[in-house]
């Protein structure tokens, strides 16, 4: 163990001293390190206990997700019944139900076999649980009743969260924020943690918008104010305008010609005519190919751009687009159309999200917080420095500058990772102070064993260094595995925890085994000890 090659103790001090100078980036401001390359800008980012910021918690409207499944229940229907020429009436959701009633006796077995065949395992064909998202019944009278159980729900509102956490993920990061948490929390909210944003307003409303677009034409049959007096005719709907200087309604066909799901991107910009703000969208070849025959089929007609059941243009399509591009142009301010191109790019919520919490943190708590954690670190490691000294001695020094080189390389592996430290974070770290310690603590011990057994200084030295490996690399791992768990099933502020954790163990396993020994040999080699000043 005392025995180093001259490659392997360059290898180690090299590998200590670049993870080492990965943390530099945490001593200089900001504004500083923007300034150097970008493979030396990586750094420790502070948690929201630190540096305060924005927490929003956002439930998912779970009525609009059943309601949304109905009325595609609904849909399909219609389609299976007509493309099975069978006669019904009375197709409507209505109680949580959609029903349909068949017209003549003698196709009801058969609309029912076709009705049941639209039913789909739950969690889809590999990740069935045994049980059907559509459940078809016979109400009697040619009534057939169709219903979504509760485990159908309980499915399609977890991949309605998991598709709304990826979503607001683009959002935030569109908006600059560093290193923000976003989580499901319990089955239909999504916690949202923005490190030193302090002005939540501009994220809410980011996040508040479902931002599902349609393109779709305007029906010129019917005037808006006519319509207003209720004779809308049903294959339209009127919509109100999303322009405060143009508050007339639209009546607007129900046929969605093209979705925002078809673009592919959206950027803000200005017109070159009048200079006033507009985003310029692109769609990818599938939505160019439906936008260039709604625009070819309709020229001289108005289309609608409806952003959440409103009107933000409608502009007459003078002749036909087939480039897969366009713009879009509404009385924008630069930041309102730099937000929809946001909105647009991320893509559209699955489901209405609502506020329901908000905190703000003042940087003053993250500050005190900062003060105590720092306070507590220092009085530890105060603590130990002076115990390995007055205990160990000599080795003890060499101890406590693996111990230092340790913790050093801890921030380096955080700062390579970009990772984002919290107050449990700090405990972590401490408490590796500890761990690495307790590893030089067994092997000195181990060494004045093998003193009081007999044995000359220098075998004594590496025996103890040899015979201690296994007892530290078992309490190691046991802790590391514990380490894991946690990062796995907590969530927050237990899995800042685990990450400190988990890395102070890696990096004490280092420097106890190859630093620590390294160090010794090097004594050993220069001095030829005849005793163990230990």
């Amino acid at each position: 163990m005392l025995y180093f090659s001259r490659w392997k103790a360059l290898a180690i001090i090299l590998t200590a001293l670049v993870v080492c100078l990965c943390a530099v980036p945490n001593f200089f401001p900001a504004a500083q390190v923007k300034t150097w390359p970008a493979w030396a800008q990586r750094h420790i980012v502070l948690g929201l206990d630190l540096q305060g910021g924005s927490s929003l918690l956002l439930e998912v409207d779970s009525n609009y997700v059943k309601k949304e499944k109905l009325e595609q229940v609904r849909d399909e229907v219609r389609r299976v019944l007509r493309d099975a020429k069978i006669v019904y009436t009375g197709l409507a959701v209505r109680n949580d139900a959609v029903e349909v009633r068949i017209s003549k006796d003698t196709d009801q077995a058969t609309a029912l076999t076709k009705l049941r065949d639209m039913a789909q395992p739950i969690g889809g064909l590999l990740g069935s649980s045994g049980g059907r998202d559509l459940e078809v019944a016979d109400a009697g009278g040619g009534l057939i009743r169709m219903t979504i159980p509760q485990p159908a729900m309980i499915e399609r509102m977890r991949k309605t969260i998991e598709q709304s956490i990826q979503i607001v993920q683009k959002r935030v990061d569109e908006v600059g924020t560093v290193e923000p948490i976003i989580q499901r929390q319990g089955t239909d909210r999504i916690l949202v943690q923005v490190p030193g944003l302090q002005d939540p307003t501009r994220l809410k409303k980011l996040l508040g918008e479902t931002a599902k677009m349609e393109f779709r034409m305007v029906d010129l049959t019917v005037p808006p104010d006519q319509a207003q007096r209720g004779s809308v005719p049903p294959d339209s709907e009127l919509l109100p305008s999303a322009d405060p200087q143009y508050p007339q309604p639209y009546v607007i066909k129900k046929q969605v010609l093209v979705s925002g799901g078809d673009l592919i991107d959206a950027q803000p910009g200005f017109d070159q005519r009048t200079n006033q703000p507009i985003v310029s969208f692109k769609f990818n070849s599938s939505g160019s190919r439906k936008f260039a025959v709604a625009t070819t089929e309709h020229v001289k007609e108005p289309f609608a751009i409806v952003l959440d059941g409103k009107v933000i243009s409608a502009p007459v399509i003078q002749e036909p687009i087939t480039g897969g591009s366009g713009q879009i142009s509404g009385n924008f301010t630069v930041q309102a159309a730099n937000d929809l191109a946001i909105l647009l790019r991320a893509g559209a919520l699955p489901a209405p999200l609502t506020v329901v919490e908000e905190r703000t943190v003042g940087p003053g708590l993250g500050q005190d917080s900062i003060e105590k954690g720092e306070l507590a670190a220092y009085v530890g490691s105060i603590l130990v420095i002076v115990f390995m000294l007055v205990t160990y001695r000599l080795f003890g020094v060499f101890a406590n500058i693996a111990v230092a080189i340790n913790v050093a390389m801890i921030f380096g592996i955080l700062s390579l990772l970009n990772a984002t430290l919290t107050l449990p974070g700090i405990a972590g770290i401490v408490l590796t102070v500890g761990i690495a310690v307790d590893s030089n603590v067994l092997i000195y011990e181990r060494i004045r064993e093998e003193l009081r057994a007999g044995r000359t200084a220098i075998s004594a030295i590496d025996a103890g260094f040899r015979r201690a490996l296994s007892t530290i690399l078992d309490s190691n791992i046991t802790t590391f595995i514990a380490a894991t768990v946690l990062f796995y099933i907590g969530t927050g502020p237990v899995r800042g925890f685990a990450v400190t954790l988990g890395i102070g163990i890696i990096t004490t396993v280092f420097t106890a085994f190859t630093l620590t020994s390294l160090i010794v040999a090097g004594w050993v080699r220069w001095k030829r000890p005849k005793t163990v000043p230990i």
